[in-house]
């Protein structure tokens, strides 16, 4: 029995590498697939909300689908104008720097510190954390990179939609199991990415309207910046925080920079913090570690495509596991202690899990 368990523990395991080799090798294959996927889970939310108020499903498509396209030339259109006007204001933010290099230079003399005015001077170029938002942003926009063929396939899941249901169901012909954690795994990533889209949208949005409060120019670039990075779990806000925090120490001084960094963080607290976990429900089922190595991991295996969905594609993994006994130690495994507690806690009496 035991060399049985260790022979299929070891085909799980061939199995896994041959795969993710496979994924690797067909990247430029694997990754607009997914994006399309994903895109098409999103829209569908809509698309139900639609045909629930009368909406036919061709019109609600056409809406959803109009609304991709106006959102994708409208961040494009955001982005070229606010460069634009960077470059008529560059001169203002440059005689800004040079006013700040040396009272920062003065303040360190006069402890007897001595700073290199150069290594600040890089640290602080606006013309550099423009260019790298702007990096930032067009490696954003380079995901979409096969964006025709990404909007068909979108285009197409969309118009399978219903035809996807009842395949699934014929395809698992007498087996409600099965079927059934198929429905799981489709509802636990339309859930997840809808609560991250709307919670990703509220904090770039806030973060936009206080930025533009506080005076920071080109607050409504932050805000994309925020909206899109803070679908990267753990360090999406933070990246999302350095380009602002660095331009407004620039334009306003070290106070801008302290209420920037303010603004970040309350925004991230209550809405990451807060928010989130609270219309999340349960959450995603994954434990801390899990959901940062899960990020390294597939970051690794598929780029920046694999940091953005890598929650869902761990999701969808620790739900199939947990459907075979021989794998359902490995979804305990990557859950959280809660999921853990209970399984212990049915183990001590059996009663309460009849």
């Amino acid at each position: 029995m035991n060399a049985t368990k260790k022979i299929g523990a070891a085909i799980y395991t061939a199995s896994f590498i041959i795969i993710i080799a496979g994924v690797i090798y067909a990247n430029s294959l694997v990754t607009p697939m997914l994006l399309a996927l994903f895109i098409s889970i999103v829209c569908a939310q809509p698309i139900f909300w639609l045909q629930k108020r009368g909406v036919s499903q061709g019109f609600a498509i056409v809406i959803v689908f109009v609304g991709i396209l106006v959102t994708f030339f409208g961040f494009g259109e955001l982005i070229v104008n606010s460069l634009s006007s960077f470059s008529d204001q560059a001169p203002f933010y440059e005689e800004n720097l040079t006013r700040m290099m040396a009272g920062v230079t003065q303040f360190f003399a006069d402890k007897g510190i001595d700073i290199s005015l150069t290594q600040m001077s890089k640290v602080f170029d606006p013309s550099r954390i423009m260019g790298l938002t702007a990096g930032i942003l067009g490696q954003l926009g380079g995901l979409l990179g096969n964006a025709f063929t990404i909007f068909f396939l979108v285009l197409f899941l969309l118009l399978e939609l219903d035809s996807i249901s009842i395949k699934v169901k014929a395809i698992v012909t007498g087996s409600t199991d099965r079927l059934k954690y198929f429905n799981v795994i489709g509802t636990s990533i339309r859930h997840y990415l809808s609560i991250k889209t709307f919670t990703s949208l509220l904090t770039g949005i806030c973060i936009w309207i206080l930025l533009a409060i506080l005076g920071v120019d080109y607050g409504v670039l932050w805000g994309l910046l925020a909206f899109l990075l803070n679908y990267i779990p753990n360090i999406g806000s933070i990246l999302a925080a350095i380009p602002a925090v660095l331009f407004a120490a620039i334009q306003m001084g070290f106070g801008g920079a302290l209420s920037t960094i303010l603004v970040f963080g309350v925004v991230n607290v209550l809405i990451g913090n807060v928010l989130e976990p609270k219309i999340m429900g349960k959450g995603m089922g994954l434990s801390t570690f899990v959901v940062f190595f899960a990020l390294i991991f597939w970051g690794f295996i598929l780029g920046t495509v694999g940091m953005f969905l890598s929650v869902p594609l761990t999701i969808a993994i620790k739900i199939m596991l947990e459907q075979n006994p021989d794998t359902r130690g490995i979804a305990i495994a990557l859950g959280t202690q809660e999921e853990a507690q209970e399984i212990v806690n049915q183990k001590g009496n059996p009663k309460s899990s009849q």
